[in-house]
């Protein structure tokens, strides 16, 4: 059997995908902006020290982010944090993220930020529930807020909250307003997870079309569709894409960046910047942190993410790991196992016999076969795979 672990060329993975309707084979650059130490802490039960933020911030940095968002208008202690982690000299931005407010700009300048993002509600819901303001005054705070911030020199992005449930007409008023007043680049949020990719797709398109700055994106997971808004957000011209570790976040959270950024490897033949095989680690970081457990069902970084059962799928894997993998688990830190069991099959049979050095034929092969079957024990046995295991084994 051959053993074709490094399957690492993206070319046999992806597939063509389309640009505006039309096919293109070039990747276009994006920014990955990592929010876990802001939105992921609005996570119900993530809490994290400053050391945390800090250590964090840090394995972000080294991963390859380019831009790492904290809040320091929550309290002393964001505060803190934010001071720190500007002053650590990492490579990704530090975004100090805030309110349209005079006062949150102001608190984000005691720390020594120069790049501040700021949001204000567009949808009516909005306007009417949460702020008890009309159209014409959302608009004015809004702008005077990002000319207070230029004109102390600060870079500036403004995330019109609630963009997908906004009159159309109206937001596109809004981003204009805000880079007619200075805002460096604009965010447009799913901010309730509601949208269709095809809907996120013409919505950043709608904003694409009427602005020349660079345009953010933050999708949310309420119907589960975070990611593939992301990536519609991409193929419409995002410049920038949200995202967390785990896809951390206010009620279930945001884009994952795991799944983002080998998304874009596998999907569009993008390769960024970043140390792919640190996404396992970075998911056990945060989990260790916040007190939880990466579920083990999470693509990519989760426990099961590369075991393997079914006796076809074995034998596939022994022969050929892409058959059943779209990326090899040391791309993402992560590891492979095969799980022995009533589903066992005669090529995962024999491999399990030639790995306890046991005389392999057709006889023993079916009868070990038939005896895991008949014990009617569900999974018995699981075996994490090592490449030696794998080469001593396959190369026979």
């Amino acid at each position: 059997m051959q053993n074709t672990e490094e399957f690492d060329d993206v070319d046999r993975i992806g597939h063509s995908i389309e640009f505006n309707g039309r096919p293109d084979t070039t990747p276009r650059p994006v920014k990955i902006l990592d929010t876990t130490l802001r939105e992921g802490e609005q996570s119900p039960n993530v809490s994290l020290t400053m050391r945390q933020r800090l250590q964090i911030a840090w394995m972000l940095d080294y991963f390859g982010v380019d831009a790492i968002e904290i809040s320091p208008i929550i309290s002393e202690d964001y505060r803190e944090s934010c001071k720190k982690l500007l002053n650590a000299g990492l490579s990704a931005r530090i975004v100090a993220h805030g309110r349209a407010l005079k006062e949150d700009i102001d608190i984000s300048m005691s720390c020594g930020a120069d790049y501040v993002a700021m949001y204000h509600s567009v949808s009516d819901i909005h306007l009417k529930y949460k702020l008890k303001v009309n159209r014409e005054e959302a608009l004015r705070r809004a702008t005077e807020a990002v000319q207070y911030a230029k004109s102390h020199g600060l870079y500036v992005r403004m995330t019109l909250e609630d963009a997908c449930r906004a009159d159309p007409e109206y937001m596109v008023q809004f981003a204009k307003e805000m880079e007619k007043a200075g805002a460096d680049r604009l965010s447009i949020p799913d901010t309730v997870g509601i949208m269709r990719p095809i809907g996120m797709y013409r919505l950043v398109s709608l904003i694409r079309s009427n602005v020349k700055v660079p345009l953010d994106v933050h999708c949310h997971n309420d119907l589960g569709l975070a990611l593939a808004n992301a990536l519609a957000s991409y193929e419409a011209g995002a410049d920038q894409i949200h995202a967390t570790i785990g896809g951390v976040g206010e009620r279930v959270g945001i884009t994952d960046l795991a799944q983002l950024v080998i998304s874009l490897l596998v999907l569009y033949k993008l390769k960024l910047n970043v140390r792919y095989d640190m996404l396992a680690e970075l998911s056990g970081l945060l989990a260790t942190y916040a007190n939880y457990q990466t579920p083990s069902n999470s693509p990519l970084v989760g426990a099961n993410a590369y075991k393997h059962k079914a006796g076809t799928h074995i034998a596939a894997i022994l022969k050929s790991p892409n058959a059943y993998e779209i990326v090899p688990p040391s791309t993402v830190g992560n590891r492979r196992s095969l799980v022995f069991g009533e589903l066992l099959g005669k090529n995962g049979s024999a491999f399990f016999l030639k790995l306890l050095g046991m005389k392999v034929d057709d006889t023993a092969i079916k009868s070990f076969s038939k005896g895991m079957k008949d014990l009617r024990r569900g999974d018995l046995f699981e075996l994490e795979l090592t490449k030696e295991m794998e080469r001593a084994i396959l190369s026979e």
